[in-house]
């Protein structure tokens, strides 16, 4: 059924009950205590706002319903295309490996922590200065003794520094956009060896 034809039904019958119970009232008044002009017109006008209130709830229902559809058309787009959105695992895989990193601000010097899956320390990285945005990073799988590493899932943490003052930051993962579903919360991306996230997740397209 089409929903906005369930919605005018809806508010037919709310109509057409409220003229049903006004006509049988004026029907069955008192001849000697007739219904006045004010309480006639309070009783319209509140037919009125709740007709009113029906319809701006199908308006505001078929916007979300609009709104949704573009979401979900904007995403399918994604499909295949290669994201940074926030999270600290990076995938290595035949010594190449992406992640990010996004700064609040200018930052005087950032280091990286790369984990293997035991929490092991395999690779830092000091990349000195900073500027504010998303900073892509890569990975070549050597550790610092020049040993390459085993394909596979690590993880990584990001110290910031400002004026001596640490810096909040956001990790970001790498990862190709495989499918999309449609959630009563909007739209989610199912993104390889990331798992799921929004649209408003995604910090850039690689």
């Amino acid at each position: 059924m089409n929903p906005a034809n369930s919605t005018g039904s809806s508010i037919d019958e709310a109509q057409n009950r409220f003229m049903t119970l006004l006509v049988t009232q004026m029907r069955n008044q008192d001849p000697l205590n007739p219904m006045d002009n004010a309480q006639m017109t309070s009783q319209l006008a509140q037919l009125s706002t709740v007709t009113g209130i029906e319809k701006l709830n199908a308006s505001l229902q078929s916007l979300i319903d609009n709104v949704r559809s573009g979401q979900s058309y904007q995403a399918s787009s994604m499909i295949g295309r290669n994201v940074l959105v926030p999270g600290n695992v990076l995938q290595l895989s035949g010594n190449a490996s992406k992640f990010g990193v996004e700064l609040p601000t200018n930052v005087d010097s950032l280091n990286i922590t790369i984990r293997n899956a035991s929490g092991t320390v395999v690779k830092e990285m000091a990349l000195g200065a900073q500027k504010a945005g998303v900073v892509p990073l890569n990975w070549n799988g050597f550790n610092a003794e020049g040993v390459s590493q085993a394909d596979g899932q690590y993880k990584f943490e990001v110290s910031a520094t400002a004026a001596g003052q640490k810096i909040g930051s956001t990790l970001l993962s790498y990862g190709q956009v495989a499918g999309i579903a449609n959630a009563g919360s909007g739209v989610t991306l199912n993104i390889k060896d990331v798992g799921a996230a929004s649209m408003d997740d995604i910090r850039q397209i690689l």
